[in-house]
């Protein structure tokens, strides 16, 4: 999970004049937020219609000989890919953190953890949920590499070990939201119908991270986002110990650690990339950060704060769970993990696309540094997760 932090980006270059992009054929979307461009049915109610995207949509850029490439990956993947995924019996489960609901002691371990939450303030839950819808929206998350061409699981259950990594990452994943759902149940201090609505709406609303069915943009696209969602998970544990919450501090840190190893995964694909085609991959990392890394969750909408997304960013930003520096200090690692500036015998475009992304994280803080400087008071806003007490953003 990544936040995506306009007011300290630097503008994308408009798809017309990226290299590439003039022979494609976009699909556009006409629809921009929910309640735009509605229109009355017969029997006077709205048809059902989630946020969309604005962007231009484009698809299967990766030229075909490309796949080849990913075929020819299929044993690296299995010895290097497959080893970060853990034994389902070694695994930890929600269970292992919850109160047992078949002890006898389940009462007094339900009302111990409500106690411990009595002494949480509301800002964190409103980022703590946050952080839930968006592991909640899991089905989007593999549908979205199930799109990229040559690395897609082409039956639902396809041996390639492209095909069995998203199956059994997304079977890891699905535990975080499952964990953090239950927590916040027993918590007591959320509305869990409003959570429960807008999950449904994130679901429907679905993504488009802009990968144009491309493994070179989804696997970079991955890299950050495992590595931000790392960093949020990881300044939530640190919160809830400061508020006294040792077991949800654990709950947080063990999320934490299951996407440092999924982060791990990622970037040594895009690593191997790099190895093979470091012109196309240099090039393609650049495109990605043009467009900007967004949340997988910034389409999401309770049914009344058409801003959902962007207050809920603003309240994660003011307790530092993951800020605009977060996403300046995330692309700097992955220029140094992947040695983008020591990269030779580049193309002239991919020099500029190595130059663009090597000097990016100084440019993104002397943004972030300037709107600090030109900041306002934040207003106090009510958010309907928890039964719209209001929090500052």
């Amino acid at each position: 999970m990544a936040l995506k932090l306009n007011h300290c980006m630097p503008s994308s270059q408009p798809l017309s004049s990226r290299p590439n992009h003039r022979l494609r054929s976009p699909k556009f979307f006409m629809a921009s937020t929910l309640g735009s461009g509605l229109k009355t049915v017969e029997n006077g109610k709205k048809p059902y219609m989630p946020p969309r995207e604005v962007h231009v949509q484009v698809t299967h850029t990766m030229p075909p000989q490309k796949i080849e490439i990913f075929k020819s990956m299929e044993d690296w993947a299995e010895k290097n890919i497959l080893v970060h995924l853990k034994p389902v019996e070694k695994c930890w489960q929600p269970q292992d953190f919850l109160p047992d609901p078949a002890s006898e002691g389940f009462d007094e371990q339900v009302r111990e953890l409500r106690e411990r939450a009595k002494e949480i303030p509301d800002d964190y839950f409103v980022v703590l949920v946050g952080d839930m819808i968006t592991e909640e929206a899991l089905p989007t998350y593999q549908t979205m590499l199930n799109t990229l061409d040559g690395v897609r699981d082409e039956t639902g259950a396809s041996l390639t070990s492209w095909a069995v990594w998203t199956r059994a990452w997304t079977a890891e994943e699905n535990r975080h939201g499952d964990l953090l759902n239950k927590y916040l149940y027993l918590s007591g201090r959320v509305d869990m119908r409003q959570i429960e609505k807008t999950t449904q709406y994130l679901i429907g609303s679905g993504m488009d991270p802009r990968t144009e069915n491309n493994p070179y943009l989804g696997f970079i696209y991955t890299s950050f986002q495992e590595r931000a969602t790392f960093i949020s998970h990881g300044n939530t544990a640190r919160l809830a110990k400061d508020h006294g919450d040792l077991k949800l501090a654990q709950i947080c840190g063990t999320i934490a650690s299951d996407e440092k190893r999924h982060e791990t995964a990622y970037t040594k694909i895009v690593e191997k990339l790099f190895e093979i085609d470091p012109d196309g991959t240099v090039m393609a990392f650049a495109d990605m950060m043009r467009k900007k890394i967004s949340m997988p969750a910034h389409l999401m909408f309770d049914g009344q704060d058409d801003n959902l997304f962007k207050h809920y960013s603003e309240v994660a930003q003011r307790l530092g769970v993951y800020t605009a520096k977060d996403y300046a200090d995330i692309l700097e690692f992955l220029v140094g993990r992947w040695k983008v500036e020591k990269l030779t015998g580049l193309s002239g475009e991919g020099r500029r696309a190595q130059d663009y992304v090597c000097g990016l994280p100084s440019r993104i803080r002397r943004l972030e540094e300037r709107a600090q400087g030109q900041a306002k008071e934040s207003p106090t806003i009510p958010f309907s997760w928890i039964f719209n007490r209001k929090v500052k953003l």
